[in-house]
């Protein structure tokens, strides 16, 4: 138990989430190297195109990316490329393997989230066995094409009633994240407004000064 609490503990401030692909003639690992030069806490890889054995040595790099900043890597829905590459664990969709064969599937300390649109999803993702539910998408976003609209209040009372940490996603930048924040966050997993940024770093930097600033008034 003490293991999955330091986990969890870790669940927290700014999320990048990226592919494989060069966005605007970067790399990905530059894109990850400058995000978390720039604050990220968490960052995930997310590829749906290219076969796992072409993915593999940028996964191991990004593993090493982050465990010299101290931040969990993961990969989403891919268990065997995150155990191969040593990541920190596993994030799935509602579609991809259900939470309790991936939690089985890890190791004890292996980190599984899950995307959640409702209560009923993210109640049931809890009991499951996720480390961490994601609720989205809380804004409009045109980074991923299958989507579901949620809010900051659904965020907000997902945080309600639920033990594990909760990170907000879909559509957010400099603008909204204070809403995210309000609502409860405890993570914020953003793909544009830092991946697609003119400097990665600086927009890292902010928005993981706006999570740090909120927490700090907080209490």
């Amino acid at each position: 138990m003490a293991a999955e609490r330091a986990v969890r503990d870790r669940i927290a401030g700014l999320y990048v989430v990226l592919d494989a692909q060069p966005h605007r003639g970067r790399a990905p690992q530059e894109i990850a190297a400058a995000a978390l030069e720039g604050g990220a806490r968490m960052i995930q890889l997310r590829e749906k195109v290219l076969e796992k054995g072409l993915v593999l040595p940028l996964a191991r790099q990004l593993k090493a990316f982050c465990a010299a900043h101290g931040a969990l890597f993961i990969v989403n829905d891919h268990v065997d490329l995150a155990l191969v590459c040593g990541a920190h664990g596993v994030h799935v969709g509602q579609k991809d393997l259900p939470v309790a064969e991936v939690r089985r599937l890890l190791p004890d300390a292996g980190v599984v989230g899950t995307s959640t649109n409702n209560l009923q999803e993210a109640l049931a993702g809890e009991r499951a066995g996720a480390d961490y539910v994601a609720v989205g998408s809380i804004f409009p976003t045109s980074t991923k094409g299958d989507t579901r609209p949620a809010s900051p209040a659904l965020l907000r009372e997902v945080k309600s009633r639920l033990s594990v940490p909760v990170v907000a996603i879909g559509g957010i930048n400099e603008r909204n994240i204070e809403q995210v924040l309000e609502a409860g966050a405890d993570a914020v997993a953003v793909i544009s407004a830092v991946v697609e940024a003119d400097d990665i770093a600086a927009a890292a930097a902010r928005l993981a000064q706006h999570i740090a600033g909120f927490k700090k008034t907080r209490g």
